[in-house]
């Protein structure tokens, strides 16, 4: 395995840090640039992002052109919030409402494509604990800067939060190390340079998103990393070091549902890219074991497995955008 892809196109935020030159550079290359961030019920962290965003990248620096919300239905105060705040914010199933709606943060990923009309579009998570406007510039510093690179994700050491103010410095990235990097190191070794595969921010050029299919779930960020590397290769991608980000943590239940997505796309990527041929019907079900009245009752998680086609595919989206 070639080492050279980790030295050249792996970055520290720093590196990124004087923002002016940015948007010089994107003033200069004539581009404008979406901040997605994906919802649902986030009202205890969404203002937060939105105010430092906004004040840092939007009125000190003209970084940021668009900001929006794309959220799966709140039951709490999530979207009321991000509209006092001054995010634009949309309902996923008010976005192409003649298309069948399904919910998942692929779905509104997707769908975010449509509404934005940004060159590149940065995707954020809603539950960043420590935000800080580094975990945007940074990420559009190599597509801005490095003509070569069309997508960028992040990576960071991942401390748990326990309670209101104790934080365990390890033990982050779970899934990622017991399911997607053994996978990885499998089928796409040279995938392994790349620290936190399923890592939820990330920016790229409309010209790489609008190509890709986007799984509706979980197996989103699998399915995105697969399909830029097997049609646009290694080099486009940059990783970027954000050191830090405290994320709201997930009982061993909850990733064990996420792992089963995660190796459910993984697993309909590798058929579908011809690398194996599943001679069996995959199943679409979890099943898990409660306790309950001194016996195990089967607790069953099932999933569509739904993926929107690349967006370009849809004629809503070819007008707009004046595709022929």
């Amino acid at each position: 395995m070639d080492n050279n892809w980790l030295k050249k196109n792996t970055f520290h935020h720093s590196e990124f840090k004087d923002i002016s030159r940015l948007v010089e550079e994107k003033i200069r290359k004539n581009l404008t640039i979406a901040l997605c961030l994906p919802t649902l019920n986030e009202e205890k962290t969404i203002a937060k992002e939105i105010i430092i965003i906004k004040s840092e990248l939007m009125t000190r620096y003209p970084l940021i052109d668009e900001l929006v919300v794309v959220d799966s239905g709140s039951t709490d105060n999530t979207r009321k919030i991000a509209r006092e705040y001054g995010a634009e914010v949309y309902k996923a199933t008010d976005i192409l409402p003649d298309i069948e709606a399904f919910k998942g943060k692929g779905e509104n990923l997707w769908k975010a494509l449509y509404i934005t009309n940004s060159d590149i579009i940065v995707y954020l998570d809603a539950d960043i604990k420590n935000i800080h406007h580094r975990f945007v510039y940074a990420l559009v510093g190599p597509l801005i800067l490095f003509d070569n690179i069309k997508f960028s994700k992040a990576f960071y050491d991942r401390p748990i939060a326990t309670g209101t103010s104790k934080i365990r410095p390890t033990g982050g990235g779970r899934v990622t190390e017991l399911v997607i990097r053994p996978l990885l190191s499998l089928f796409f070794p040279e995938l392994t340079q790349i620290m936190q595969p399923l890592s939820g921010e990330y920016a790229g050029y409309r010209e790489v998103f609008e190509k890709i299919p986007f799984p509706v779930g979980y197996g989103v960020e699998t399915s995105m990393l697969l399909d830029i590397y097997e049609k646009w290769g290694l080099d486009v991608i940059a990783q970027v070091d954000l050191d830090r980000r405290v994320h709201r943590n997930q009982d061993t239940k909850a990733l064990g549902k996420m792992a089963f997505v995660i190796l459910k796309t993984f697993c309909n990527r590798i058929e579908k890219l011809g690398i194996v041929n599943l001679n069996k019907e995959i199943f679409d079900e979890m099943i898990q074991y409660n306790f309950v009245r001194n016996k195990y009752e089967p607790d069953i998680f099932k999933i569509k497995g739904v993926e929107r086609p690349p967006i370009i595919e849809i004629s809503e989206y070819r007008k707009k955008f004046n595709i022929m």
